[in-house]
């Protein structure tokens, strides 16, 4: 649940900005972005995100917008982790809407290359440096068979694996995920410490052992000017943890909404007035916990 509270967040702030717009359920008048590719039956920590909100008004009523919760989650995730702590800049308020179209067009997707990726990323006004700090969230969680089979059989369209990766890792991506099969099962993104906050990503990309080509593709594109970074992260904890800080409050300034613009939502997936069908209608949760976009 840590990296899909992450998740949340950096889906959140790609599209429109650190709003909450991610939160919204379908309406007569709003299409969720839940349901668009990078989302659809990987998105999880929703339910989450309604509980934290529903003691926050308890406590504290209509001061704490929900873009803001899914900031401090994604902190508190981190350090949950027994990763990097940061205190956390607040003030954000809530979309009147949602943009589906926006969640198909901004989010990377995990079979990215290194030039689709910089783009996509520079589009949010995040660098080089952003990519690989904020890729580095890879370190905790799991990723769908769907999302990187392609990479095990038929890379490309050559029928062959994807030759970056580990031929001995390669083995075991196959039995977890057998050709033609669901794509539905779960591996690590990180196969050394799975849900520990740290650096081996990094040594996991200098291996061969990117889950998705959208992780791989920061070590092993040639002449890519990733490959510096990855080896300093990899090599020294202390400057990843620094550099992820930075780029996570620097992600988390996309776009936000403040003074009058917007709302604090009392109920994170539903506009205010909009709320009524809370209680009957069930908030979209995957059961899996996948990841689409390549964070």
């Amino acid at each position: 649940m840590l990296a899909s509270l992450v998740r949340l967040h950096f889906h959140d702030c790609f599209v429109q900005g650190c709003d909450g717009s991610v939160l919204l359920n379908d309406t007569a008048t709003i299409v969720s972005e839940q349901t668009a590719l990078p989302n659809n039956n990987s998105l999880r920590g929703l339910d989450v995100v309604n509980q934290i909100k529903t003691a926050v008004e308890n406590a504290c009523p209509n001061t704490v917008s929900c873009a803001d919760i899914l900031a401090l989650a994604a902190e508190i995730s981190s350090v949950l982790a027994n990763g990097p702590d940061w205190k956390v800049p607040l003030g954000r308020r809530d979309s009147l809407t949602a943009n589906q179209t926006l969640s198909n067009q901004n989010l990377p997707a995990p079979f990215f290359n290194l030039t689709q990726l910089i783009s996509s990323f520079a589009a949010q006004g995040l660098n080089v440096t952003d990519l690989v700090a904020l890729s580095g969230a890879h370190t905790i969680g799991r990723g769908q068979c769907r999302f990187f089979d392609n990479r095990l059989y038929d890379f490309n369209n050559t029928s062959s694996p994807d030759p970056t990766l580990n031929t001995t890792y390669l083995q075991t991506l196959q039995a977890i995920c057998p050709n033609g099969g669901p794509g539905t099962n779960l591996t690590n993104l990180d196969p050394i410490t799975p849900d520990t906050f740290d650096s081996k990503y990094y040594s996991d990309l200098q291996l061969q052992m990117g889950l998705f080509q959208s992780d791989q593709e920061l070590f092993s594109t040639t002449g890519a000017d990733t490959i510096a970074i990855v080896n300093s992260f990899s090599s020294n904890q202390t400057l990843f943890f620094e550099n992820f800080i930075a780029s996570m409050i620097k992600m988390g300034n996309i776009g936000v909404l403040t003074g009058s613009q917007g709302e604090i939502r009392t109920q994170c997936n539903f506009v205010n007035g909009n709320s009524s069908g809370l209680a009957t209608t069930a908030t979209k949760e995957s059961s899996e916990d996948g990841m689409v976009s390549s964070i």
